[in-house]
């Protein structure tokens, strides 16, 4: 199996294995979770996609190109996906959407100064992005329907590649990990691109790695899955980044041919409802 099907499957496997099973208000489920859980692969060796089952490849590529654009209402989004509606807030926008906290949230535009920083300090290790606004959010004095899940990365450029590292407090690990590993991969492709490099290791570190307890079926199938698959290479088209903030679609169409072409997943595992808490 690839790398990051393999270790999607011992993470599932740890959770339903040596997991703590914890009462969640906000959704009225339990969910088994384990402290502390990392995974980390090369995108140069393959683009980590969940081929152990059939994962949507428009919709986490869409969703990160709206977050590049930096907005925080889902009007161009849902074109693609409806998801970020169960979110909005009375005044029709994300209080917690992640590009919009990146580009404008703090009073200055932290992906553009990432790549004006990185041009001229290639191996700076101040390249820090940050969604989590500690005026507001937590600590039991928030009032909005979301909060950031992968809420800061880190971008490190070294041996001619650029390695991204993103910490999430919170995932959901069925139908959350693997769409957020694939949408940030791409990220640090888009962002390889921009800064003349290739991408490198992508690594995912998480707070909370918790299943859902309807969703324990699922992770015992994906768990019991076997598939031999090809590597899987992600190579943006030139100009990715200036098309992304322009919310250009035809990009979108271009990735998504270029992914699509190489994925041959496993069947879906049907039924799988997202959970939504109320913050």
């Amino acid at each position: 199996m690839m790398s990051f099907d393999h270790q999607y499957q011992q993470a599932l496997r740890q959770i339903m294995e040596e997991g703590i099973d914890i009462p969640n208000p906000w959704s009225g489920r339990v969910t088994r979770m384990v402290p502390g859980l990392t995974l980390r692969v090369d995108v140069g060796e393959s683009f980590p996609l969940l081929t152990l089952r059939k994962i949507p490849l428009k919709l986490f590529i869409a969703e990160q190109i709206w977050f590049l654009m930096g907005e925080n209402k889902p009007d161009w989004l849902r074109a693609y996906t409806k998801i970020w509606d169960d979110f909005l807030e009375e005044d029709g926008t994300i209080k917690a959407a992640y590009g919009y906290r990146w580009r404008h949230h703090f009073g200055r535009d932290q992906i553009h100064a990432l790549i004006e920083h990185l041009s001229e300090n290639p191996h700076s290790r101040h390249a820090v992005v940050v969604a989590w606004d500690p005026s507001d959010d937590g600590l039991a004095v928030d009032t909005k329907k979301n909060l950031p899940c992968p809420y800061t990365f880190t971008v490190n450029i070294a041996g001619g590649r650029l390695h991204l590292h993103n910490i999430i407090r919170s995932n959901d690990m069925i139908l959350g990990c693997p769409h957020d590993v694939a949408g940030f991969a791409l990220l640090q492709c888009i962002l390889s691109q921009k800064l003349g490099v290739e991408p490198g290791i992508y690594t995912h570190s998480i707070s909370n790695a918790h299943i859902y307890d309807n969703h324990f079926d699922a992770a015992r199938e994906i768990m019991n899955r076997t598939h031999e698959h090809p590597p899987i290479q992600c190579r943006v088209p030139d100009t990715s980044y200036e098309r992304a903030l322009t919310g250009d679609t035809q990009l979108v169409d271009e990735l998504f041919f270029h992914l699509k072409n190489q994925y041959q997943p496993l069947g879906p595992i049907k039924d799988l409802k997202i959970t939504v808490n109320v913050y």
